[in-house]
């Protein structure tokens, strides 16, 4: 959080600068709000977000519902009247109770996909759908596994460029569905990554 609150210009706006709030580990936009100094003040003393309205006035974010967004880094674009809030987010973004406030809040075909097996878990455990049958199946999941991970060192192996690619999307998908099982999921994994990336940059 290395935001200097000098370098903004809140005189633009009207004494409020945009924010512009992305999950730290999915790069999704999550809300896009206003904030003037004291909340960004507010922000940086407590590492939890905080935004001004019209409406309501000062206000934190999971004050009521609980979602929190705890704040990962702050940047300001090169005018001074926008911030990129990178955050951790306890729950959904959007007052509807969607993750976003956006129609297409997720970032990619990634995370679409694990939304969609996620879903699908939370279906009826006599569900007739592949990814159901994968998740009922223990013994059939882990088979998947291996017969894809088996067939995408073949292709590559023997250079097959695009039967790679179409054997290492069926792994990442039932790889999904196994974390899935375990009640896992993409988020889980992102975390580690950027985990190993920021323990990567340590001096």
């Amino acid at each position: 959080m290395s935001l200097v609150l000098d370098e903004l210009d809140f005189a633009k706006s009207g004494g409020t600068v945009t924010v512009v709030t992305v999950d730290d580990l999915s790069g999704r936009v999550l809300m896009v709000a206003a904030a003037n100094r004291e909340a960004l003040e507010l922000t940086l003393a407590t590492g939890e977000m905080h935004y001004t309205s019209r409406a309501r006035g000062l206000w934190r974010k999971g004050a009521t519902s609980g979602n929190v967004q705890r704040v990962v880094r702050l940047t300001r674009d090169c005018d001074g009247d926008a911030v990129l809030a990178f955050v951790r987010s306890a729950g959904p973004a959007c007052h509807t109770g969607t993750v976003s406030c956006f129609a297409d809040g997720r970032a990619g075909a990634l995370d679409r996909l694990d939304a969609t097996i996620e879903t699908r878990a939370t279906e009826s455990a006599v569900g007739t759908s592949y990814t159901r049958q994968l998740l009922n199946d223990p013994n059939l999941r882990l088979k998947k596994i291996g017969e894809e991970a088996a067939e995408l060192v073949h292709a590559a192996a023997i250079g097959d460029r695009e039967r790679a690619v179409e054997e290492a999307a069926d792994l990442v998908y039932h790889s999904l569905v196994a974390l899935r099982a375990l009640g896992a999921g993409l988020s889980d994994v992102a975390a580690v990554l950027t985990a190993r990336q920021e323990f990567q940059k340590a001096p």
